[in-house]
């Protein structure tokens, strides 16, 4: 592909003002999603005296587990997550997201051995810095802004990169070291770049899902073509026909041992004399086996089963790139997250130095364009898809442009 100069200008000047705007932020986002990473090791041994009790004879039922956790819980729990091993406590969950919270019963001696409220640990205030910046909903809208303009990073950086003169491993493919510490840095910046750009990119598509107006966009566009849930995944509209005693808690998990799902198993207790008991397993590592099954909360009989395949196909794509966006497709994952994060931080730290280095006292040092160099249709077409697709981005944009045009019509007079 042959470049064209002017073009290569033009990209170039963009590429250095998102770069120059964003790299902070680029470098928080690394490095705290890098840390997030150490999620499951970190709180395994600082919960480890809550989720781990002594074997004491023979369990107290499931049924006076419930009645315990339902008195010294926050909030009356509505799922049970199965035990897979004797020495584990029996976890109650209440709520959702940041607002849930697992109350943790010693199902040998009844006594509540903990609580776990989600918003109150060291690795959920990593999540908020990460994902709004400990700033709300405005340090959301912040980080999906500079989401929307690492894609224009990509993208720009490509291009730029993209060598006139034939392919020469060195200053192409590997740093050059032999030219002095700017063209280093700049070297590994460019080139870090080029050899994890493909997996930003699917790493970005994964953290959107969770974005204020990207995420809401594409939920309605999933409504719209209906390939979200199923409706019948929730269990909201179905009820509990049979009369008689309720299952006990204990029956209901029988049934839910029998059904033999991988990952994590959870019991869902019913809302009320009508509601349903569900049961559902999270195992992100294999989306294709989580299930979604409902029981008449009385005769146990199953009402209704959703597997994976009735989860619409934007749902299912929305929840493998945010799985994958989480390093939980196993340990080749986990490795192939933290060694990303770890380069986009070198990558990103590179810049900033090789910037310092170039930059002259009293001036930006943003590139220049040809005064007669006009944008092609296919530029501006794309330009407007990014817009469209990245609202935030084409606010900004706009923004920057008019800022500019602003100043130059002050400079003119």
């Amino acid at each position: 592909m042959k470049k064209n100069k002017k073009l290569n200008q033009w990209l170039w000047k963009w590429h250095f003002i998102a770069g120059l705007i964003s790299l902070p932020f680029i470098i928080v986002l690394s490095i705290t999603g890098g840390i997030y990473l150490f999620k499951a090791d970190y709180e395994a041994s600082k919960q480890k005296q809550i989720k781990e009790v002594i074997v004491q004879g023979a369990p107290i039922s499931l049924q006076e587990q419930w009645g315990i956790a339902n008195k010294n819980a926050i909030k009356k729990p509505n799922t049970m997550v199965l035990t897979s091993t004797t020495n584990q406590a029996t976890e109650f969950i209440s709520g959702r997201f940041g607002g849930k919270s697992s109350v943790y019963v010693n199902p040998y001696s009844g006594d509540i051995s903990g609580e776990i409220i989600t918003r109150d640990t060291n690795m959920f205030k990593i999540r908020k810095l990460h994902g709004e910046l400990l700033m709300g909903t405005f340090g959301t809208k912040i980080v999906e802004l500079i989401a929307s303009w690492m894609v224009v990073l990509i993208l720009t950086g490509l291009y730029v990169w993209w060598p006139e003169r034939g392919r020469k491993i060195k200053g192409v493919f590997i740093p050059r070291t032999n030219q002095g510490k700017r063209i280093f840095f700049r070297d590994v910046h460019s080139i870090t770049g080029i050899w994890i750009s493909g997996l930003l990119l699917l790493i970005l598509a994964g953290g959107f899902p969770w974005t204020d107006v990207v995420g809401k966009n594409f939920k309605d566009l999933q409504r719209i073509t209906n390939t979200g849930y199923p409706t019948t995944w929730k269990g909201h509209q179905l009820q509990s026909k049979d009369k008689g005693d309720a299952l006990t808690l204990d029956q209901m998990v029988a049934k839910a041992e029998a059904l033999h799902l991988p990952g994590t198993v959870l019991v869902h207790f019913p809302k009320g004399p009508k509601s349903i008991f569900s049961v559902s397993n999270l195992n992100p590592s294999n989306l294709d086996t989580q299930k979604k099954i409902h029981f008449d909360q009385y005769s146990g009989r199953q009402i209704l089963s959703n597997n994976w395949n009735d989860v619409g196909v934007l749902m299912r794509g929305r929840m493998w790139v945010m799985a994958f966006h989480q390093g939980e497709f196993g340990a080749w994952s986990w490795w192939l997250m933290l060694l990303t994060a770890i380069a986009l931080t070198i990558m990103s730290i590179s810049a900033l130095v090789s910037y310092i280095m170039r930059k002259r006292k009293g001036d930006w040092g943003v590139p220049k364009v040809p005064v007669t160099f006009k944008i092609g249709y296919g530029v501006i077409a794309l330009i407007g898809i990014l817009a469209i697709v990245f609202p935030l981005f084409g606010i900004s944009l706009l923004l920057i442009i008019g800022t500019e045009y602003l100043t130059k019509k002050i400079k003119k007079s």
